[in-house]
């Protein structure tokens, strides 16, 4: 069984940075898909990034050159770099893994196992 802890949420100005951090519990991510989703007040879940155990990384176009994803393979964790914040970017932060093609990394079913979750908050 893998449990995911999410940690580095917190309150930034517009234009701040913040890093996330998801650290894995259980057997070795060998081939997994990490990603990371958000969900914004009173919307529905959405992709922000995933990157493959050989470290290709994926974005939605609304984080493209702010955020950037990686991975550390060997401590089973993924960062996600988050800077010059904007307040449309609030929402709570989920990371997510699973045995995944490219093809589905943006699809939030495809994804087996999902943190409890990190508030993220900018302010204006």
């Amino acid at each position: 069984q893998v449990q995911l802890v999410e940690s580095g949420g917190g309150l930034v100005q517009a234009g701040g940075s913040l890093r996330l951090t998801c650290t894995a519990s259980g057997p070795t991510l060998s081939s997994y898909v990490m990603g990371w989703f958000r969900q914004p007040p009173g919307k529905e879940r959405e992709f922000v990034a995933a990157i493959s155990w050989s470290r290709t990384t994926y974005y939605a176009d609304s984080v493209k050159g702010r955020f950037t994803i990686s991975r550390d393979n060997a401590e089973n964790t993924v960062y996600l770099q988050m800077n010059s914040l904007k307040p449309e970017d609030t929402a709570v932060y989920y990371c997510a893994t699973g045995l995944l093609g490219r093809t589905s990394v943006g699809v939030s079913t495809s994804y087996d196992y999902w943190g409890q979750g990190t508030q993220v908050t900018v302010s204006s």
